[in-house]
């Protein structure tokens, strides 16, 4: 299969190539910056420069490509430790990352319009927060769309490419929880309070964390792509969802530290203003269509996805 990939350089992305490449499959990355995707990405990928905005100088890659995954978006926590901890959502940073969405997906339609021969399948990239705050009750793909800023994000942000089910494409749309990898992603964040024997519930530690393993994430997107009767929404998470209390005493468990010192909500709030949400909510999740289009996960349970990552920490 013939892959177009936009968010290749992320956490998701860098995976999922490598999965795909080992799969047989061929792949072209539009990126902003090919030089550094250069350095981040295997050799056999192909690199195309692309804007995230518009589909000029690209567009006819998608001319006889087999597929598309459309991961683009900038980070909603940030990239870095000093990001995620500093960066609050002022006015113009949540701008920022509703644009980045919603132009990216329009440029892939615009592009699969102009193609005269479009790819039969779109996997278009969302999110749990879909869900908006849901703790308290699980939920899977029939739940309605919360209300607060990251459920109206994902709400566009699945809009987006819609229209290419008009055109005859077939479209996924993949609402993934937190990805939990070796390096990168939110996990060596989660890790670092109990790593300094600082850990201990966030909050009042009940919220909902809906938690996927990165082989599984990149492995159901590939399942997706080639399972010819996948369409429609999937939650990419675990089976067995866990609250946040219950991920920092199993994580301090493996590390052999301790997890007593709660973060209450209020400080919290205060330190990451609307930010905070990130942490303090959470979605009680379930992966029901992909279990029952016959996807197995190969962590579904989260002692072993920690024991497994942090292996590969070491």
């Amino acid at each position: 299969m013939n892959v177009v990939l936009t968010g290749g350089t992320g956490l998701i992305g860098r995976t999922l190539c490598a999965r795909l490449l080992e799969a047989g499959h061929t792949l072209s990355v539009l990126t902003r910056a090919p030089a550094r995707a250069e350095t981040l990405l295997p050799p056999e990928v192909r690199l195309r420069a692309w804007d995230a905005a518009h589909p000029d100088g690209w567009a006819r890659l998608l001319d006889g490509a087999d597929a598309v995954v459309n991961l683009a978006g900038e980070s909603i926590a940030g990239e870095t430790l000093p990001a995620i901890l500093l960066r609050r959502w002022t006015a113009e940073t949540k701008e920022r990352i509703r644009r980045s969405r919603i132009r990216a997906g329009q440029a892939l339609v615009e592009a699969i319009r102009q193609a005269r021969r479009p790819p039969r399948i779109l996997v278009q990239a969302s999110a749990v927060g879909y869900y908006g705050s849901a703790s308290g009750h699980t939920v899977d793909e029939s739940a309605p769309p919360g209300d607060d800023f990251l459920a109206r994000v994902c709400v566009e942000w699945e809009a987006s490419t819609a229209a290419v089910e008009a055109l005859g494409v077939r479209r996924v749309v993949i609402r993934t929880g937190l990805v939990l990898a070796p390096t990168g992603g939110i996990l060596p964040i989660l890790l670092l309070p109990v790593q300094l024997f600082l850990g201990g519930p966030l909050g009042s530690g009940r919220q909902a964390v809906p938690w996927i393993h990165i082989a599984d994430e990149t492995e159901a997107i590939r399942f997706l792509l080639e399972e010819a009767g996948a369409s429609g929404v999937y939650n990419l998470c675990a089976p067995q969802p866990v609250t946040q209390a219950e991920f920092v005493r199993r994580a301090a468990h493996l590390l052999r530290r301790p997890a007593f010192f709660p973060a209450p909500a209020p400080l919290l709030r205060l330190a990451l203003g609307e930010k905070a949400a990130l942490v303090l909510e959470g979605q009680r999740a379930v992966p029901r269509r992909l279990l029952e289009a016959g996807f197995r996960f190969r962590y579904p349970k989260l002692d072993g996805a920690l024991q497994a990552l942090l292996a590969a920490r070491a």
